[in-house]
């Protein structure tokens, strides 16, 4: 496969979600006994050709991958496996070097999500987990999109303790639906969202704009301060601080997918002053714009 056809991201269709390590290292100190496991990226790519990672040094976290159609093929440690529709990997954290990529001719469609915590390389012993297990055949994993979305949706609504909560009991979830197929069926679900969720969903359609605590309250016909209490009783933040929360997570996915000045990131979130958007990004996030590019790069 040619170099400059190559390609980690970018492909029409997709969805992913890199966590900032700042909030999975402040999620773990607050409540560290929920996350002996955790994720830290989660993607969908359809129809992904030419994609293709190599990692030199193997991987820290354990990488699961759902083939959904087309095929794809990776390597670890000099082992070679092809990857066809309605299968699954469960590579093991390890430092042994690992490729894989697309197919050519039928490229894959893949849900996939990286997880690790700190004793993964007990979990994996546990699950008897090796870096030599093939792909592995599956039904129809109904179950396991339907848990990847809400997750997905879970982490889009920001990266409140109580989603990244969530998040990881889902992934144990998810996990189980892969390894033991035959204990899970897909149920039905109707969820309405209540206000909260509404106010969210609202700030997440206006991430250009300056809302105003009145103008979220005055959607619902309630005072500025009963509906502050509401909706911090319900997401443990101020309204204002969520809004902002979800600003900085929308920046960092714009900085990890494009190359555009800082400035026009910060322009699209509603900032005319790139200079204060790089203080509010570093206070929320941990580094820079500029520095959270480089690094975010360098990973996943």
């Amino acid at each position: 496969m040619s170099n400059s056809l190559k390609r980690r991201q970018g492909f029409e269709g997709e969805k992913f979600i890199s966590i900032p390590q700042k909030v999975l290292r402040e999620a773990k100190e607050r409540d560290p006994e929920l996350f002996h496991i955790y994720i830290t990226h989660i993607g969908y790519f359809p129809k992904a050709s030419f994609h293709y990672r190599e990692r030199r040094k193997g991987c820290e976290d354990n990488i699961l991958i759902y083939c959904l159609q087309g095929k794809g093929h990776y390597i670890v440690d000099n082992k070679r496996f092809e990857v066809r529709c309605n299968q699954f990997i469960l590579i093991p954290a390890t430092d042994k070097y690992m490729r894989y990529w697309a197919d050519i001719d039928d490229p894959w469609t893949i849900y996939w999500v990286h997880f690790t915590g700190d004793k993964i390389d007990s979990f994996n012993k546990s699950l008897n987990l090796s870096t030599t297990r093939g792909p592995v055949h599956i039904p129809f994993n109904e179950s396991a999109i339907s848990i990847w979305h809400n997750i997905y949706q879970t982490l889009e609504m920001g990266y409140s303790l109580e989603n990244i909560n969530s998040a990881c009991f889902c992934l144990y979830h998810i996990i189980a639906t892969f390894l033991m197929p035959e204990r899970h069926i897909q149920h039905d679900k109707n969820d309405e969202g209540d206000m909260i969720t509404k106010t969210i969903h609202n700030m997440r359609n206006n991430l250009d704009k300056k809302l105003s605590v009145e103008d979220m309250a005055g959607k619902h016909s309630l005072s500025v301060s009963h509906f502050s209490n509401l909706f911090r009783k319900a997401t443990g933040m101020p309204p204002i601080d969520y809004f902002i929360h979800l600003k900085m997570q929308k920046a960092c996915q714009l900085l990890y997918a494009n190359g555009d000045k800082i400035k026009t990131v910060a322009a699209s979130l509603g900032y005319e002053d790139p200079y204060y958007f790089s203080r509010i990004f570093k206070k929320y996030i941990g580094s820079s714009p500029e520095q959270y590019r480089i690094t975010a790069k360098n990973t996943g």
